[in-house]
């Protein structure tokens, strides 16, 4: 592995609040309704878990598994369905969730094949949006932060595996 170091970007204490604000407007959007989370994993499910807690509704969840990176830090743009959803989605209201949107190639190409599973309401939500890297228009619904085109880890997104467990968002540093 190369020689880094990881710098903190957003606090542990930035995240909550910010996951808190989100739910509580999912709580206001989805009124009445039922929320189907869709986590994209594995980076996703930390902020999915932490999300969940904050909707104020009936939530049921799913995960799929999608890749694009392999071992690198950049999106190959080669997106692999690697585990697909258990349930069906038909007529139900689905959020997505994701830890970050790049590219867009791997969100681009999950909505419209969701999308074609013909549920009640598709919508995105991420917890880091970079939209200096968007190759591929991607609307997105709900945004924890912007953040400028940096490598990030933690609050689930890793560098090989690490880094996951963070309980900030930091950036990697290459020395």
């Amino acid at each position: 592995m190369d020689k880094h170091h990881v710098k903190e970007l957003l606090s542990e204490e930035e995240v909550d609040r910010r996951i808190k604000e989100i739910g509580e407007q999912i709580t206001k959007d989805y009124e009445g309704k039922r929320v189907h989370l869709v986590c994209v994993l594995k980076g996703g499910s930390f902020f999915m878990c932490e999300l969940a807690k904050r909707i104020n509704l009936p939530v049921s969840l799913d995960f799929m598994s999608v890749s694009s990176y392999g071992g690198d830090t950049k999106s190959s743009g080669v997106v692999r369905i690697v585990k697909d959803l258990d349930e069906s989605i038909k007529d139900k209201d689905v959020l997505v969730v994701e830890d970050i949107v790049d590219s867009g190639r791997t969100l681009s190409y999950l909505l419209k094949m969701l999308g074609e599973r013909k549920p009640n309401s598709l919508r995105l939500c991420t917890l880091l949006d970079k939209p200096d890297r968007r190759v591929v228009d991607v609307n997105v619904d709900y945004t924890g932060f912007k953040i400028p085109d940096v490598f990030v880890v933690g609050y689930g997104l890793d560098y090989d595996q690490l880094y996951r467990n963070l309980p900030y968002i930091g950036e990697v540093v290459f020395d």
